[in-house]
């Protein structure tokens, strides 16, 4: 038996799909920018100037400030991603909601569990 979707639903498949993928392009950088910003290795120049502060209060302010930089970029990558996979979640949710689920960039219906039939959004026949 063909699967198919309503085609009173075909606006919103499509119009949701195009903002999956926004997200999920949006999520895999801020991603990146949290691996980026976690690998940092101004926490290591913080170091060395708090080594050196016990015998400058400069150096103390300079750790202090380079302790603050090296957190606040996780802080504000971990937040920027937090925030895009909150919107990517819920797409992922009203596709579920069709019965429809996403592998990747792909989808897929939720009961094909093979993942032998994926699913083109924009084709004529999957609608009915």
């Amino acid at each position: 038996m063909e699967r198919t979707i309503s085609a009173q639903d075909r606006f919103e498949v499509q119009q949701n799909y195009r903002r999956y993928l926004k997200y999920q392009d949006q999520y895999e950088t801020a991603f990146d920018r949290l691996k980026t910003s976690k690998a940092s290795r101004v926490w290591l120049a913080a170091l060395v100037a708090l080594l050196f502060s016990f015998a400058s209060e400069f150096f103390l302010g300079a750790a202090a400030a380079l302790f603050g930089l090296y957190f606040y970029r996780i802080a504000k990558s971990w937040y920027d991603s937090f925030q895009v996979d909150e919107g990517r979640e819920e797409v992922l949710r009203w596709f579920s909601g069709k019965g429809l689920k996403f592998e990747g960039r792909i989808l897929y219906f939720r009961d094909d569990q093979m993942l032998e039939s994926p699913l083109d959004p924009f084709a004529e026949e999957i609608y009915n």
